[in-house]
């Protein structure tokens, strides 16, 4: 097959990009919403080395923030299909998802991030992945490679996140659920908490309290295999009503209890409740996540950042977060993403992150990991598959492929 006339092997180019959406539709509910028409991006990105060789990346937007194909269509596609050569190539001589970043957030202006860093963060999952791919690396490998000398973990610790509201389903059904995930291996499960609207906090507190048991005697008392989600639902009041109640069983986290952007709530909460409090899905950018460091109160020897990659602008900004992490003191171990899928996975690997969310049975086919890794006490060991390794999973990659 003759090479393009194009040959250049120190430029790259992106050649060309697709999108499409997906429903993620379910019948579950958190404290905050219901997922019943939740739908997600999913894009495709094929990168041209110069030299004849090409790749594919693929992303998709995580769980909790609804498909984006407008702003890809309309600003962030055109923009990353002009990005120029020179720009996206590293140090090291491969692709650099830097410059195709720099290039869709050209002529937008900082803060008001809403949705817009959620089309930026998909279209860089696929960047990423097209940069392994040419690699010939698996994404936590390339990572290990370029920004922690060589080094990655050989395993990642994770948990099982589920516990969601269901019509008819009480705390035998919760406990049949977090018991499916004991038998796939996961030693660490979470439940929401919160969810029900317009019951007095004392009724919805004792009815939490009594789910929070069956689930903690299923693990044998001990609190440490449990954390809970509030998904940002309760004022001060209320979360400190629940810390009271939930600091005797010495829970993993107490997850998002009040507004992700109400700083000085926190702090305070983080005053009086002496349990790690996990926090940090809902914002989107590492000036926001400063914000919390700075203002939040949390506490760098216990508490867990769960800023969501894709969902903050990409590995890009993501990157520039955990510099500004460690500048102020916290281990990238403290940091856990939201989110359940491959692409932080491969992101807590090889950066030697604390861990990553796992959906077993929600948000499919997005949610889980590649379909050859078992779970074994909460760990997962990374397949040596080119990319983020999304064709070694079959039912999304049966989504992706038609891409």
């Amino acid at each position: 097959m003759p090479l393009p006339l194009w040959k250049d092997p120190w430029l790259m180019r992106i050649t060309s990009v697709r999108d499409a959406v997906a429903p993620i539709s379910s019948a579950i509910a958190n404290a905050y919403i219901d997922f019943s028409k939740m739908t997600a991006s999913v894009v495709a990105v094929t990168v041209e080395d110069g030299a004849g060789r090409s790749a594919t990346g693929y992303g998709f937007n995580s769980n909790g923030r609804y498909a984006q194909q407008g702003l890809l269509r309309e600003r962030f596609i055109p923009r990353l299909l002009e990005a120029p050569e020179a720009a996206l190539v590293h140090a090291d001589g491969g692709f650099e998802p830097a410059g195709g970043w720099a290039a869709m957030m050209r002529n937008e202006k900082p803060g008001g991030h809403g949705e817009r860093s959620v089309a930026v963060g998909t279209l860089d999952m696929a960047l990423w992945d097209a940069a392994a791919k040419l690699a010939e690396k698996p994404l936590w490998r390339l990572l290990a490679d370029r920004y922690r000398g060589g080094e990655a973990d050989e395993s990642a610790w994770i948990y099982a996140a589920g516990g969601y509201y269901y019509p008819g389903k009480g705390e035998a059904a919760l406990v049949e659920e977090m018991q499916r995930y004991l038998d796939l291996g996961y030693s660490v499960v979470k439940m929401k908490i919160g969810g029900a609207p317009g019951t007095p906090l004392r009724d919805a507190l004792k009815e939490d309290v009594g789910r929070i048991e069956a689930v903690l005697k299923l693990l044998g008392g001990d609190g440490s295999r449990l954390c809970v989600d509030v998904n940002g639902r309760f004022g001060l009041h209320a979360a400190l009503a629940y810390g009271a109640a939930l600091e005797p069983y010495k829970l993993r986290w107490y997850e998002e209890p009040l507004d992700p952007l109400d700083y000085a709530t926190h702090a305070t909460l983080a005053e009086h409740y002496r349990g790690p409090i996990a926090t940090g899905e809902n914002l989107f950018s590492m000036v926001d996540a400063r914000n919390l460091i700075r203002h939040g109160g949390l506490r760098p020897d216990r508490d867990i950042l769960q800023f969501d990659p894709v969902l903050s602008y990409g590995l890009v900004e993501y990157l520039r977060t955990l510099a500004m992490l460690q500048e102020h003191g916290w281990s990238p171990r403290r940091c856990v993403p939201h989110g359940g899928h491959q692409f932080a996975l491969n992101i807590a690997t090889g950066l030697g992150l604390g861990g990553n969310e796992s959906y077993p049975e929600v948000f499919a086919p997005f949610g889980g990991f590649a379909d050859s890794t078992p779970v074994q006490d909460s760990r997962i060991r990374m397949p040596d598959v080119p990319g983020i390794g999304f064709e070694a999973k079959s039912a999304l990659w049966a989504v992706m492929k038609g891409l």
